[in-house]
């Protein structure tokens, strides 16, 4: 059951689209182009754009120049969006420990080769 500071923080960074995007920022290691972030977290450039708008406008992420081509920018967290994912995956791996705690370690190998099963056999783009 999510709690309340937890709902109010959903409500005000947004939902599992923008999740995903400040994930995809915290792991990469420069700034990503719009196309970049898009494919990553699996949306086209119309709706990754207005993502990082919104974003921008919450103060979650900042653009800047392309260094290759004065044309583009690229997208990267701000500090105050860099907190924010880490807070949310850190609470990810806490939920995720608490949904492992009962499995024994063969549950956590067979869990483990499942689900690199299902990741090789994951349609690619």
């Amino acid at each position: 059951m999510r709690g309340r500071a937890e709902w109010a923080a959903g409500a005000r960074f947004g939902g599992p689209a923008r999740m995903r995007l400040l994930d995809a920022l915290a792991t990469a290691s420069h700034p990503l182009s719009v196309g970049e972030v898009g494919e990553m977290i699996g949306v086209d450039q119309p709706r990754a754009s207005r993502l990082i708008q919104q974003s921008v406008e919450l103060g979650l992420v900042r653009r800047e120049a392309d260094p290759d081509d004065a044309r583009r920018t690229r997208v990267a967290l701000t500090e105050e969006g860099a907190r924010f994912a880490r807070g949310f995956r850190g609470q990810r791996r806490e939920h995720l420990s608490e949904a492992l705690a009962d499995f024994s370690p063969e549950e956590r190998a067979d869990l483990v080769r499942l689900l690199t099963k299902l990741a090789e056999a994951w349609p690619q783009r």
